[in-house]
């Protein structure tokens, strides 16, 4: 490594598909700035699960292994060894979760203060007493990641304003980095739609969601309208997301509704589907439906309107910011706001194409190019 430049650390175990939303976003930076900046060293932090999947072709790169569990005793322990060996003078942290021994100045970037906002024990399978301790833990590292960080990245105005509603700090300590959307989503590939369908065992017409199903997600709500009156139109509806406890619940919901299903509709849960097949989803769904409550950003639906399929979302939270003109509304708790929006994209072709047009215009507004080289101006100016 090129010892006149400085060192920046970026905490990366969230890094790919192991870390989910918050995993797009790290590879998505982490691949886009070490493409952009020839100048400075890096060390990129990983974990057993994505050590080898992390590739560069930057000379100026160290891959080190912090094979060390997020929002865990042992990361607040180990973490700051890590920093402190590597003689790092800047850590990047892509989420709240910065060890609060620090070793080194650090920007920290916030997605959403769903900590704050939506705290639930159906969040969780800890016991009351365990998950107020944990809780608790949580929101003093956060606030300490806001208080300490030299500056924060927010990845949306909406996030912004948040943070500085709920902290007290000067305005010019956050700052904006737009996302982007995946190369991976938008490549060209000679692939056998037909095929994939049958693969995850998925039958057209069909809603799509992509992404995790945390309790603000508002899946359940979204899957009980499906079985009272969403159904009844023929339409299939396609959760996609790696299997955990909050899938294995809405599982039970659908087994609870077995009954319906023999009608020949369906919830279908593909589990996780790698971006190669997921544009063929995208492609295929007569929709993207998006019913979560509160959001900081929101890639999926983004990731929808760059393979043409026309966005149904939630009116809350940043979405309005990010998907501008370009989705069609509703009230994430109005049965009969989201059952009106699913008939005019389901059965007027003329305004699912312009609502397809509308989604290509708008995504071109973001990049991954763009947010890596904001991050970089910030990353420079804390030093």
């Amino acid at each position: 490594m090129n010892k006149n430049n400085k060192t920046i650390g970026i905490d990366a175990r969230f890094y790919g598909p192991v870390g989910k939303g918050l995993g797009r976003y790290t590879q998505e930076v982490v691949d886009n700035l070490l493409k952009v900046d020839h100048e400075n060293n890096y060390v990129i932090f990983l974990c057993k699960e994505n050590f080898d999947t992390f590739k560069t072709e930057n000379p100026k790169v160290k891959k080190v292994l912090a094979d060390v569990r997020w929002y865990s005793f042992k990361e607040q322990i180990l973490m700051p060894l890590y920093i402190w060996r590597e003689k790092i003078d800047l850590m990047h942290f892509h989420h709240f979760n910065i060890p609060i021994f620090c070793p080194t100045r650090f920007v920290v970037t916030i997605h959403d203060l769903i900590l704050i906002k939506f705290p639930s024990l159906r969040a969780t399978k800890l016991s009351p007493w365990l998950y107020k301790i944990k809780n608790i833990a949580y929101r003093l590292v956060l606030n300490i990641a806001v208080a300490r960080s030299k500056k924060i990245i927010a990845v949306s105005e909406f996030t912004r304003k948040d943070i500085l509603d709920n902290f007290k700090i000067a305005a010019s300590k956050v700052h904006v980095t737009l996302e982007g959307v995946s190369k991976n989503l938008l490549s060209v590939q000679n692939i056998d739609t037909e095929k994939v369908l049958e693969k995850y065992k998925i039958n057209k017409p069909f809603i799509l969601y992509v992404g995790n199903a945390y309790p603000h997600k508002n899946l359940e709500w979204l899957m009980d309208v499906y079985y009272r009156k969403i159904l009844d139109k023929g339409i299939n509806l396609v959760l996609v997301g790696k299997e955990d406890y909050f899938y294995a619940r809405l599982n039970d919901l659908k087994l609870k509704n077995a009954e319906k299903e023999k009608r020949g509709f369906s919830v279908i849960f593909p589990g996780y589907v790698p971006d190669e097949d997921l544009q063929i989803l995208f492609k295929s769904a007569l929709s993207y439906v998006f019913p979560s409550k509160y959001e900081g950003f929101g890639i999926p639906p983004l990731e929808a309107m760059a393979n043409n399929c026309p966005v149904i979302s939630s009116n809350k939270a940043s979405m309005p910011e990010v998907l501008g003109e370009a989705a069609l509304y509703f009230d994430p708790e109005s049965e009969e706001d989201l059952l009106s929006s699913i008939e005019k994209i389901a059965f007027s072709d003329d305004f699912r194409n312009s609502m397809i047009l509308k989604g290509q215009k708008q995504v071109n507004k973001y990049s991954w190019t763009t947010c890596a080289l904001k991050t970089k101006e910030i990353l420079e100016n804390s030093f």
